[in-house]
């Protein structure tokens, strides 16, 4: 009788977070995910690379007044506070402290991505660090992330040469190509982050629970291991 290869051998996986770093929900799914690798690792290994997402491409660069633009897109003071209260709960629940009023404004993230993705060029530790602190900036700092500054002190945090992030945003290097990476993942069919894409085969759409993340990161790995020809190569781009 043949026995059920175990996880203990489990090929290597990506995941693909498609993510906006304007999105609450982003920063929830981070935290979420951590919890899932923390518990899979031991398992396997796996690789995370951010990609970008825009949930509102046509922000001005400053941004407008976040209150206001909440107010609107809400229907009001009372729309965005009840939009805004499972935000509250489930960053209770993940240890985020949230300082939602303190956002000074909701800014257009392209360069923001962009950063991330100068990021990734150093390594995914230095991006997925970049990526932290530019959710702590924005969500518990209350900075604004269309702030060049603000950008460059994050990109410093994570390790990042301050005078080459600062000359690189001062001109137009890699905007069309994170434009053409957030219109990729609409015709991929994501229509909402975080979007988690396991392998480039699954995906898991939403700040789902630490344990729905681990459950599908096992169920790829399982089918690798029952079917490696049929196994998908992953993008190495970065």
């Amino acid at each position: 009788m043949t026995s059920t290869p175990t996880l203990t051998t489990a090929p290597a996986l990506t995941i693909d977070v498609v993510s906006d770093v304007m999105c609450p929900w982003c920063y929830i799914g981070k935290r979420r995910l951590e919890a899932a690798l923390a518990d899979v690792r031991k398992e396997m290994d796996v690789e995370v690379r951010w990609r970008p997402y825009q949930l509102d491409s046509t922000l001005p660069k400053q941004g407008k007044d976040r209150k206001q633009y909440l107010e609107d897109k809400f229907g009001g003071p009372e729309g965005a506070e009840k939009a805004y209260a499972p935000v509250h709960a489930a960053g209770v629940e993940e240890n985020i402290p949230f300082a939602l009023n303190d956002i000074p404004a909701s800014a257009n993230t392209l360069d923001a991505h962009r950063v991330i993705r100068w990021a990734g060029s150093e390594g995914l530790v230095a991006q997925d660090a970049t990526v932290e602190a530019l959710f702590k900036a924005y969500f518990e700092d209350g900075k604004n992330i269309g702030d060049d500054e603000v950008l460059i002190e994050a990109a410093t945090e994570a390790g990042l040469d301050r005078e080459i992030v600062a000359r690189l945003l001062a001109g137009e290097a890699d905007k069309d190509t994170v434009s053409a990476e957030i219109d990729q993942a609409r015709q991929m069919g994501v229509t909402g982050v975080p979007c988690f894409i396991i392998d480039m085969k699954y995906a898991v759409v939403g700040a789902q629970p630490a344990e729905a993340l681990a459950d599908a990161m096992r169920k790829v790995a399982q089918e690798k291991l029952n079917n490696p020809e049929a196994a998908p190569e992953a993008d190495n781009d970065a």
